[in-house]
């Protein structure tokens, strides 16, 4: 299997000029911070109200086109496979390698827990703490792979308090609309030939929704500026002062992963660590700022086949399931702190089989993340395998949007790392493009990129 694709040129890279979109996306960042700052410190309610309408906007839009894009996504995706030599080979190895990386990231959680006893120095109460509405345990999991319709859309209607009136609500389970995709996507492989228009009419979609996506994302600057924002003009120190160090650990468990565990599997397999984080950077600023994985996938894609050299129709299948299962950040290192946290709250101590359980449900539980801004799920669910209480959770939610950041930054950093890896130890990797001696077309980067931008 050719390790480039129909795209690529001879030439060597050039130096663009303009202002780079991670720059602009940091600018926004530093606005961002200040404007929060200035809001928070003088009051400013009118200031506080447009960033965090601001940024409700920008998080509903990227939102509003997961639901298809994950869909066409994953269809195309798995279809894709049937162009790619020992493509059961490099699925079974993609998914082994998350495993390994979530066992390792839920170690490195549970490692700082022990020593930082966070739960212990929180200065927070119980009293009066209740537990979410959103819960997770095993038997919520298994009936959620379940689609119950063919669009994975569940519609709730209940009456409202005091009036005779009904409301409605649709929510879009994201996990079974991967359930959904991956089937669709089998199937239209067994169906051969005469599933082509289907498989034709799915790939014109997703580039349409991809569109979409990139179209959004040119408003990061924007959208990053209202959502750091807003959290601090909200949350400021005096909510995460009571739970400091549950806040510092996760920030450091997230470092030692992207910036410990990643590079040390990299240099295990011969590849630059500069390297890696250059062609990714993008995506993992990207992912810090808009706390979705999924949000982030056009990125992550792109940056994984155009800048570290992964091949398309490889890329095609991991990212995809990478942003939906891939959560080191949510689903490793969060839940084992979190779940310590919780215990030393209420008194309650862990022994070595509780620690196995929080183990086990990080590397087979991660899915239960899927689509979702946050980790809600994911803790009810090791919380309640562990028998910890659920009101502990909402102890945590207050500073959930702090510390959500880091750990998409990370969950993203490992869905670009798998497939790198993966590649490479298949042979089918493009060294030159991952060392930057090569460049590939990237088909998306006049829309990243200002019009100034240009070489």
């Amino acid at each position: 299997m050719s390790s480039s694709t129909a795209s690529s040129t001879d030439v060597r890279p050039t130096k663009k000029k303009g202002f780079p979109f991670w720059a602009q996306v940091l600018v926004g960042l530093a606005v961002g911070v200040l404007l929060g700052y200035l809001a928070r410190t003088f009051s400013l309610e009118w200031l506080t109200t447009l960033l965090s309408t601001v940024g409700t906007i920008f998080v509903q839009l990227l939102r509003v086109i997961v639901v298809p894009l994950v869909l066409t996504a994953l269809i195309v995706s798995i279809t894709q496979l049937r162009h790619v030599a020992n493509a059961a080979r490099l699925a079974v190895q993609t998914l082994i390698w998350f495993a390994i990386t979530a066992l390792i990231s839920v170690g490195i959680g549970i490692g700082l827990g022990v020593l930082t006893n966070p739960g212990s120095s929180a200065t927070i109460g119980t009293e009066g703490a209740k537990a979410v509405a959103t819960q997770g345990t095993w038997l919520d999991f298994l009936k959620s792979l379940v689609p119950s319709n063919i669009l994975g859309v569940e519609v709730s209607t209940k009456a409202a308090e005091g009036a005779g009136t009904l409301t409605s609500t649709v929510n879009f389970n994201v996990l079974q609309l991967v359930v959904l995709g991956i089937a669709l996507g089998a199937a239209a492989l067994a169906a051969g030939e005469k599933a082509t228009p289907f498989v034709e009419f799915a790939q014109g979609a997703l580039q349409v929704f991809q569109k979409l996506v990139w179209w959004i994302i040119l408003l990061a600057p924007i959208g990053t500026a209202a959502l750091i924002g807003r959290a601090i003009a909200t949350y400021g120190w005096d909510l995460v002062a009571p739970l400091a160090v549950f806040t510092i650990d996760v920030y450091v468990g997230c470092a030692l992963v992207m910036f410990g565990l990643y590079p040390i599997l990299l240099k295990l397999h011969g590849l630059s660590v500069r390297r890696f984080f250059s062609g990714a950077w993008q995506a993992i600023a990207f992912a810090f700022v808009s706390r979705s994985s999924l949000g982030t996938l056009p990125i992550t894609q792109s940056n994984t086949i155009y800048r570290l050299g992964v091949p398309q129709s490889y890329a095609s299948f991991a990212v995809p399931l990478g942003a939906t299962t891939k959560m080191d950040g949510c689903a490793a290192i969060y839940p084992a702190l979190a779940a310590i946290t919780v215990a030393q709250l209420f008194g309650i101590p862990l022994e070595l089989q509780h620690y196995l359980l929080i183990a086990f449900v990080a590397v087979v539980g991660s899915a239960a993340t899927a689509g979702l801004t946050g980790a809600i799920v994911m803790l009810t669910l090791t919380l309640s395998t562990l028998g910890l209480p659920l009101e502990g959770v909402g102890l945590l939610l207050a500073i959930d949007p702090i510390i959500d950041m880091a750990r998409t930054a990370t969950n993203v950093a490992g869905q670009a790392l798998i497939p790198t890896i993966v590649a490479k130890r298949n042979k089918i990797l493009n060294e030159d493009v991952y060392n930057g001696r090569e460049i590939l077309e990237d088909p998306t980067e006049s829309v990243r990129q200002p019009a100034t931008a240009s070489a």
